[in-house]
């Protein structure tokens, strides 16, 4: 089945600025081999649902390894069955509709 989440992934007990985890994660996912778009609170992304959630199991992983005693993630997933979507069409359907406004 595919999904498509939106990830936010927050070490916690690391200080203030958590950039490099945040780049360690993009790094999973490229490893990964997944579609995804990082934007200002998260990541979107988008594949298979065992990849996805090997690829954020992983980042979870990778985040205490870096030294972060714990880390707490927040996640909205979704999946639709009708047809295939993918995080570009979602945003091109509003563009299409407010370039129309």
């Amino acid at each position: 089945m595919k999904v498509m989440i939106d990830l936010c992934v927050i070490p916690l007990g690391v200080g203030v600025s958590v950039s490099e985890y945040v780049t360690a994660c993009q790094r999973v996912l490229e490893e990964a081999g997944l579609e995804h778009q990082l934007h200002a609170y998260g990541t979107n992304i988008e594949g298979d649902w065992d990849e996805v959630m090997a690829a954020v199991k992983r980042c979870h992983e990778v985040v205490h390894e870096m030294g972060a005693p714990r880390v707490s993630s927040s996640m909205r997933l979704g999946t639709r069955t009708d047809r295939e979507q993918t995080i570009e069409d979602k945003i091109r359907s509003v563009e299409t509709k407010l370039s129309a406004s």
